[in-house]
């Protein structure tokens, strides 16, 4: 099946660079391409604009393949009573860094895959298309295959890893509880239906026909080689790129994961509305990683981006996203291409 994939997605090594908003641009995915891996751009906070932008810098690299990941949420309604509440938690934090508490962050959010995003992809034809929290309506999907594009998105249990089978994907991504960044869950938003890598790997390789591509908790060699000897055909990592100099994660975020912080990590919605792992700050124990005031995603991120603004500009990272998953040991600063060669020495028998 490794074989399988690698064929089907045109690549060399069955490594996925985890699409990582935020934290990474086109370097980190046009220097994992470049080694016969798969790069991949986040691209849910990328105007059409930027996302052109952001492609054509690549094709002028790499002529290597590449994915571009999108997500599939359905826009919630205004929410006036929702935010009102959830403001109200954060007046204390507001006053404490000398903010008037009507003040909103503006720039990119985060915004489902549309009709204006897939106009921009048909000039570029990626050689794949990922998606989180499901898959786009059938028309939008079906643009993207008619382009010979593959499609590949995430499931966090064997019921959502069966629903994508019998929508066409062509690949699934089995997202164990140990990943780090935003849970892909669609079909339910009861957590303790999540189960680790290990656990749900298993299961969905036996329910499913499509290759099926392990993440969460793999960071290095020995991490790839028990994920593709329990029968994964490819290997998706995200935290152990982080310090790569390729990706944009700030001074703060690369400290804290260069500490022993690393160690306490848990899902929290208090910074977009859905659950996604990330260490635990002064913000998270304070107000507990799952609040039931925060509005849905992706509304709650406006507010906490102001405090997050002005509480790095004084060297705090209190209410800043540290995203990581559970397992940070393979975290270094080396080049995005040595690392990956590190990780696919977990591929030779």
């Amino acid at each position: 099946m490794s074989c399988q994939l690698t064929r089907l997605l045109g690549i060399k090594l069955p490594i996925i660079q985890a699409p990582m908003a935020g934290v990474q641009g086109s370097a980190l995915t046009i220097a994992v391409s470049q080694t016969g891996a798969l790069g991949s751009l986040p691209c849910a906070m990328l105007s059409p604009e930027a996302l052109h932008t952001e492609l054509t810098h690549i094709r002028t690299q790499t002529t290597k393949p590449i994915n571009v990941n999108f997500f599939c949420h359905q826009e919630p309604a205004p929410q006036a009573v929702k935010q009102a509440m959830w403001l109200k938690q954060l007046a204390p934090y507001f006053a404490e860094l000398g903010i008037h508490p009507d003040t909103q962050a503006a720039g990119a959010q985060r915004a489902p895959y549309t009709s204006a995003q897939a106009e921009v992809l048909a000039k570029f034809k990626p050689e794949v298309v990922s998606f989180h929290f499901g898959l786009p309506n059938d028309d939008l999907l079906l643009e993207i295959k008619s382009w010979g594009s593959k499609v590949i998105s995430t499931a966090t249990t064997v019921a959502e890893a069966l629903w994508l089978e019998a929508h066409g994907v062509d690949a699934i991504i089995a997202q164990g509880l140990e990943a780090g960044g935003h849970r892909g869950n669609f079909l339910s938003d009861d957590l303790t239906a999540q189960l680790g890598t290990f656990s749900l790997l298993p299961q969905i390789i036996a329910a499913v026909a499509v290759p099926v591509i392990a993440a969460g908790g793999i960071v290095d060699a020995k991490t790839v080689r028990a994920a593709m000897a329990m029968g994964a055909s490819a290997v998706q990592v995200g935290t152990a790129y982080l310090l790569c100099p390729e990706c944009t994660t700030s001074k703060l975020h690369r400290a804290a994961l260069q500490s022993e912080a690393t160690q306490h990590t848990a899902l929290t919605n208090l910074y977009s509305g859905r659950p996604a792992r990330g260490i635990v700050n002064r913000f998270m124990a304070e107000l507990g990683p799952i609040n039931q005031a925060v509005p849905d995603f992706p509304l709650a991120a406006s507010a906490v981006a102001v405090l997050r603004s002005a509480a790095e500009e004084q060297g705090l990272d209190d209410f800043s996203p540290l995203w990581c998953g559970q397992n940070a040991s393979g975290c270094q600063a080396i080049p995005a291409a040595e690392l990956t060669k590190l990780l696919a020495l977990g591929l030779m028998v």
